[in-house]
Parts: C-alpha cells; structure tokens; sequence
C-alpha cells in the first residue's frame, strides 16, 4: 500500500523560525553530538533521521533544554533563545512518555485545555482529530500503546506553542493509522505549527518530511530536501533509504 501525504512547495522560501549552532553534548568520553548545526523554517516538517543510537533524541533534550548541552547557541528569529525561554515557545513531546496513569483521559485533557485557554470547541476538535472519543471514559494506565501515543499527540496539540518536538510520533501505530496521524501533523503544519520528527522508520519520514537532517554518530551527514540529498549523494530518482546509506 501507498500513499502520498500533500507536502509544502515553499518551505524553502519560508523564513527561519530557529538556528541551531555547533551543539555538543559528551558524556566523558563519548561524544553524543559533535557540533551539530541546522536550521528550522517556519510552517514546515522537518526529519530527524537516523537509527536508533545516533543522537535524534539527544538532539531534541538538547533543543528543548532538558538536557543541558556543552557547547552549542540557539537562535530564534535571530535572537539568542536561552534554556529558561525555550519552554514559551517549544513543546518537546518524548517517546514512551504516559504520565497520570490513575487519571481518566476526559479529565487529563480537561486539564490541559483549561491550562492552555482552549475553548470546549478546540477540546472537542482536538479528541476527534486524533481519535480519542472511545476512550475517553477510561484511565491512563488501562490505555493500548497506540490509544497512549494519540493522548500524549492530543496534549501536544492542545499547546499553543509554535515549534513542537515530537520524538517518534509514529510508534505503536499501525500502517493505517500512521498514515492518519500522519495527514494530521500534515494539517497542523499546513495551519502554520513547526514539527521536528526524530524518526527511524525512514519509509514514513519520506511520506511525511519537507527536508531532511541525516544524523549518525552523532554528527550531521546531509541537510535537505530528498531531491537536495540525492544530488549530494549524486544518487538518481532513489529513495530515502538508498540516500542515507549512501551519504552515511
């Protein structure tokens, strides 16, 4: 099966939201990100690939600034971005992250619209967006992997903040329900959010990504668009899988 997720044609003429500059982290001896440098566009979705191990989500604590970095400068609309900023306009939503288990997701969600000033209205279209209405009723514990990962999306969502970070948006989902939650983050982009994915399933972030950031060992490999990335790897009309084996 095959599908194709509408994309933006104008990312690349869309201004800068964020710069990130030689960021660093090591831990003793081992160096988790070596000077990373990339640059984040207003309205676009941008991929962090890479397998597991090879610093995605290193690189996204280090952003969101819950992992201090040993090096490295934030800018946002060109002004520095400090750690203790961060959080007034990035939300970082981790993997495997499912809080409150001993709460029921009507009351989870209740709470977080009425932290952030979300109407009943947005509440309402946030559960049918990402397919929370049969579960409503039921606690956070007694939720499937897949029904968890669509809460903690909700929540995400119900944010105001402009550039979210999700760590891999698509675990513990099946192949038609990548493919819806992958329109939504398609929509909510296209409705002028920013998403950075760390994901590893490269097949999904073709379907999905605007441009691309190839990470391995912890180092960046190829910044881009897939037709950017196949002329560095002087690869023809190949996918994303034969141009990160190529360039890394």
């Amino acid at each position: 099966m095959t599908f194709a997720v509408a994309r933006s044609p104008v990312v690349e003429r869309s201004p800068v939201l964020m710069q990130v500059g030689a960021l660093t982290k090591r831990y003793r001896d081992q160096t988790a990100l070596a000077g990373v440098s990339f640059e984040v566009h207003a309205g676009e979705v941008l991929g962090l690939i890479g397998p597991n191990g090879s610093g995605k989500t290193t690189l996204l604590e280090a952003v969101a600034g819950v992992l201090p970095a040993d090096a490295g400068d934030i800018l946002w609309r060109d002004a520095p971005l400090p750690v203790g900023r961060r959080r007034d306009v990035i939300f970082y939503l981790p993997d495997g992250l499912r809080p409150w288990d001993d709460q029921f997701v009507s009351r989870v969600l209740a709470f977080f619209a009425a932290v952030y000033g979300r109407s009943e209205e947005e509440l309402g279209d946030t559960v049918r967006a990402v397919g929370l209405s049969p579960v409503l009723g039921k606690r956070v514990l007694a939720l499937s992997k897949g029904y968890g990962r669509r809460l903690m999306l909700a929540l995400a969502l119900l944010t105001p903040h402009p550039l979210l970070l999700l760590d891999e948006p698509f675990d513990g989902f099946d192949l038609r329900q990548t493919r819806e939650v992958m329109t939504l983050l398609r929509r909510v982009a296209t409705n002028g959010r920013t998403l950075v994915l760390a994901i590893h399933q490269l097949a999904d972030a073709e379907r999905v990504c605007d441009r691309f950031i190839l990470l391995a060992g912890g180092a960046v490999r190829g910044i881009g668009t897939l037709a950017e990335l196949r002329a560095a790897a002087k690869l023809g009309t190949v996918g994303l899988e034969e141009v990160f084996l190529a360039l890394t």
